[in-house]
């Protein structure tokens, strides 16, 4: 009889253990469940200004080798809901009005006069002089063929200390074809963009779209650019210009268009290439979420799975896509 108490205790003990480390805490979001709330895309959440045709309906290959409608969006990458530019001021006596800003160990700087002049201060570096002394006046990129060789990861000795300025009128005409998942499928791994984790071998090298059509592009390459001595500034929405990819953007500074939420959660700004929807980086009260796992994105039972935006001066947006993506 004894013997059998002995035995009911240990099971109750072992039992209780087993519990205590399949309990809820222990669970990361990678292990749960499938979702209970799954959102599909809204096409309609894009602006029709920023589409060079009508979005159409697709079926692609996942990368998970499974097929599924995707969205055929077709955008011009120009901007209807806000000006681009400027980025470069003229002279060291502009104010913040004439520039842009740069983002610098998650802060966001205004590129104004005093920016410029005292970037040797900034970088303890006295290399950095980007306008004439004399003058003021500021040296920057002033034709397409200049922004071309400037704006080149490996730019030349002769665009040491210039300020890259890219003009929309250099790549009027540009359109870029996007497929986006119409409902979001959760991949088995997630991929991560900066271990190159998971997913399949070609993944999106951009992030999502603004509802206006804009990409939100990988981190900007300021180590090549720092290093020729030049400034590529963004502008105040985060956004510049390269020949290749047109205007596109770095950072979400909160000016291109947004869903606002009726609960006070942070306001919706786009789609990743997964289909999940990507928010502001903080809500109405200014808090950031406080759960997000490593893609940046977390659950809730009115939104589903969607992914928050970083810090607008981490040069960053998200960190990996949680669902499978159109190859």
């Amino acid at each position: 009889m004894i013997t059998d108490q002995l035995k009911t205790i240990a099971f109750g003990l072992l039992f209780i253990a087993f519990s205590a480390c399949s309990s809820d805490d222990s669970i990361t979001d990678e292990e749960e469940d499938d979702d209970e709330v799954t959102i599909s895309v809204e096409s309609s959440n894009f602006l029709s200004g920023g589409l060079s045709e009508s979005i159409t309906i697709e079926s692609r290959t996942l990368s998970d080798g499974t097929t599924a409608d995707c969205y055929k969006i077709v955008v011009t990458g120009t901007p209807t809901d806000h000006e681009m530019g400027p980025w470069c001021p003229d002279n060291i006596s502009d104010d913040a009005s004439a520039g842009g800003i740069w983002l610098e160990d998650g802060n966001v700087y205004d590129v104004d006069g005093d920016f410029v002049k005292n970037l040797a201060t900034f970088y303890n570096d006295d290399t950095w002089m980007l306008y004439n002394s004399t003058t003021g006046e500021i040296t920057k990129t002033s034709t397409e063929t200049e922004c071309d060789e400037a704006a080149n990861p490996n730019v030349g000795e002769e665009y040491e200390n210039y300020c890259v300025e890219c003009l929309p009128s250099y790549v009027e005409g540009l359109t870029h074809t996007y497929y986006i998942p119409v409902t979001p499928k959760k991949a088995d791994t997630p991929y991560s963009f900066s271990t190159g984790l998971g997913g399949a071998s070609t993944v999106p090298s951009s992030r999502g779209l603004a509802f206006n059509g804009v990409v939100f592009d990988a981190p900007a390459p300021v180590d090549n650019i720092l290093g020729a001595y030049t400034l590529a500034p963004f502008d105040d929405a985060g956004g510049h210009i390269n020949l290749a990819a047109g205007y596109h953007y770095h950072a979400a500074t909160g000016i291109s268009s947004t869903i606002e939420q009726s609960d006070g959660h942070a306001a919706m700004i786009g789609y990743a290439f997964d289909g999940y929807a990507i928010y502001a980086n903080t809500d109405a009260d200014g808090n950031e979420a406080t759960d997000l796992d490593s893609s940046r994105g977390h659950y809730d039972e009115t939104r589903g799975y969607h992914y928050h935006v970083d810090n607008a001066g981490n040069n960053n947006f998200i960190n990996g896509l949680r669902g499978e993506y159109a190859l």
